[in-house]
């Protein structure tokens, strides 16, 4: 009665061949950015109408008046394409074909934030 009923070897199952096993790394790298950049670029372009408090809002340059609306459309529109980039850089399939538009995704979505900051950081004297 005593039988060898030895228990065939579990093994995984072996990724597919053009399975990339680097694809979380770009996605990855954008999130953590975007956790410190983001509410930077939030902060800052709340904080820009303040650029209108020696001049008043009236008697403002025109050059930092349309500065301050790019930097507001930038902000809203930004965020939409951010968030867009940022989902479309995790939701790629995770095969090597698609490893370089997930990476272009991942950096595209850390420009409009990075643009608000630069900008309200430059903006002309009112």
């Amino acid at each position: 009665m005593n039988q060898d009923r030895s228990a065939p070897l579990m093994r995984g199952v072996p990724d597919p061949p053009d399975q990339d096993r680097r694809a979380w790394v770009a996605p990855t790298i954008a999130t953590a950015l975007l956790t410190v950049l983001g509410p930077v670029a939030l902060l800052a372009a709340a904080m820009s109408p303040m650029a209108t408090d020696a001049c008043g809002p009236d008697d403002c340059s025109q050059a930092l008046t349309t500065a301050l609306d790019v930097v507001a459309w930038g902000t809203v529109l930004g965020g939409v394409l951010t968030l867009c980039a940022w989902l479309t850089s995790w939701l790629l399939p995770w095969r090597t074909r698609w490893s370089v538009p997930r990476a272009w995704a991942a950096a595209l979505s850390l420009l409009p934030p990075l643009f608000v900051v630069l900008l309200v950081f430059n903006l002309p004297e009112g």
